[in-house]
Order: structure tokens, then sequence, then C-alpha cells
């Protein structure tokens, strides 16, 4: 049993969202000004997440105490373990679709993706380069992307907790509340990454604008994308930043899944 558990825990991978990867990158970073401006994003995000910490919240039902603690047959356990193995693979792949999705999305080696980080031409006037808009439009896509695939993803595990136990079809249908009554707030906080990170932007192209005045170069946006130049290190931090938001997206459905492995295992 404690093996098992062990290899849960290696294959839904858990946050803390005190100490958020997404936070700590963007507090890394210096995009949120001043300490107090640091916390108060820090608990925003883990307030909303609080809410929609499955696990915590099956726990709070005491399943202990609800009349459908009857053990079920041997073919209604089998059935549940099945239902669970299922939502679980489900989770791992949509997970790494959208990992993979994102990582192609930022990179020209790694084929084709239908939302590709804006290179600027060529020949193109730096001037015009600079403009962060197609950035911004580049991660808004990312986080509709993720939208679409995880909403479906949290509906088909809540579906599943629903078929089986009652703590568990009391979670699913808690789970379906929160879900309803926070969207709204997970946008508009998670809509704010994508300005901040034009600061970030900002940030690195005054770098090499003064590096180009000390050193008497001529700007080239043909030189931009190669490594160690701003933009390509732009790049490299904004994919950190998908990544780092798709964890926070993911936590909802993972402490389904996380409550559903309680109740089988």
């Amino acid at each position: 049993m404690k093996d098992k558990k062990q290899r849960e825990a290696q294959t839904l991978p858990r946050t803390n969202f005190n100490s958020s990867r997404l936070v700590r990158f963007l507090t890394d970073l210096a995009l949120v000004d001043g300490a107090e401006s640091k916390q108060a994003f820090a608990q925003r995000l883990g307030q909303w997440v609080s809410f929609t910490d499955a696990d915590r919240l099956y726990v709070a039902l005491d399943a202990s105490k609800v009349q459908a603690t009857v053990k079920p047959s041997e073919a209604q356990a089998g059935a549940q373990s099945a239902s669970y193995l299922v939502a679980r693979d489900e989770f791992s792949r949509v997970r790494t679709a959208l990992m993979e999705s994102m990582k192609a999305s930022c990179s020209p080696t790694l084929g084709p993706a239908r939302i590709k980080f804006p290179i600027p031409p060529p020949d193109a006037l730096p001037e015009i380069a600079v403009i962060y808009s197609p950035f911004h439009h580049f991660y808004v896509s990312q986080q509709r992307e993720m939208e679409s695939k995880l909403g479906p993803l949290r509906a088909m595990v809540r579906a599943a907790l629903a078929a089986h136990s009652h703590p568990l079809k009391q979670l699913a249908t808690l789970d379906a509340a929160l879900d309803k009554i926070l969207s709204d707030r997970e946008r508009r906080l998670l809509g704010t990454v994508p300005v901040l990170l034009k600061r970030r932007f900002e940030q690195l192209l005054k770098l090499h604008q003064q590096m180009l005045v000390r050193t008497g170069q001529t700007d080239d946006p043909a030189m931009w994308m190669r490594p160690g130049a701003w933009l390509a290190n732009f790049r490299d931090e904004l994919l950190e930043a998908l990544l780092a938001e798709l964890d926070v997206r993911l936590q909802p459905a993972m402490g389904l899944i996380e409550a559903f492995s309680n109740e089988v295992n």
C-alpha cells in the first residue's frame, strides 16, 4: 500500500500554493513590485486554489460519518479502481499533451505547433518588431488552449467520482459548484500574468538597447533569437511562465484524483 501511494505521488505532482511555481517565477523576475504586492499576489492565488483543493474538501466531508460507509462488494471495488485508473491516466495524458504543445510552440525544432511564438521577420524594422502585442496575443492563446482542455478534463473526473461512493458524489457536486463560482475569479487573476510579462519584455529590451549603445553595434532583429539574445531569453521565460501556470490550473483536477485515490486505496 505504501509503495503504491509513493508511485501515485510520482505520477501526480503536488503544488504548494504558498510557494507555487508561478508565484516564485514572477517574484524572481521582480515583476511584482514591493514585498506587500508580492505577498498580495501570492495570497490571491493561494486563496483561489484553496477553494478548489478537492483532497481537503473530501476530508472536510468526513466520509466516516456518511451512511454510505458500507464496504463495497468486490465487483464494486473493482469498478471503482478501474474508473480511478482511467481518470488518472487521462489527467496524465492531458497534462503531457499540453506541456509538449507549449514546448513545441516555443521551439523551431520540436515539430509543428498550432500556436507559434511570434518571431519577427528578418527584414522587420526594429521599432516595429519590439511591439509587445503579438506576444500578449500568443500567451492569451495558450491560456485559452489550457481552458479548452482542462475544463473537459475536470468535468470527466467529476463524472467518474459521482458514479461511486456517496462522499465522492458529494465532492463532485461541490467541485462543480465551486468551478462555476470561481471561474471568473480564476480568469481575472491569471489574466494578469501576460500583463506582468510585458514588464519583463520591456526590461530585456532595455538591457539589449543599452548593450547596443555601449558596444556601438547596429540593431538587427534577425539576431534576436540566437541563443543568449534578448528575445530568445524572453521566449524561454515565457515558456517557464506557461508551464508554471499549467501547474496552477491542473490543481483542482489533481485534487479530485487524489481524493479518488484515497477512496480506492
